[in-house]
């Protein structure tokens, strides 16, 4: 089992949205793919409640079956979608994937 985690620190205003709008947006699309991307176990999306200068915004945490499922994660229609709208309204992104 391979484990996809994606930390995101959020711009205040973007894409006529203030950065909680755009949290919930995200988390509410990127929660849309379970159950649609092929080798996606379980994906879940954390939105940060800590007031602090080292915190992410919008944290991603999800399980994928193989590496292989994970690279198709990556270039799946919807996917593609939603981390475009990410890349436009995020000033940060760290990424960590391992294996269980």
């Amino acid at each position: 089992m391979i484990k996809h985690i994606v930390l995101f620190k959020l711009l205040d205003d973007a894409e006529g949205k203030t950065k909680e709008e755009n949290a919930k947006f995200i988390k509410e699309k990127l929660e849309e793919l379970n159950g649609v991307v092929p080798g996606l176990i379980k994906l879940e999306v954390g939105i940060n409640f800590t007031v602090s200068d080292t915190a992410s915004d919008v944290v991603v945490n999800s399980e994928f079956e193989s590496k292989e499922a994970l690279e198709g994660y990556i270039v799946h229609p919807q996917h593609k979608e939603i981390a475009e709208y990410i890349a436009k309204v995020r000033s940060e992104r760290r990424v960590v994937d391992y294996e269980v």
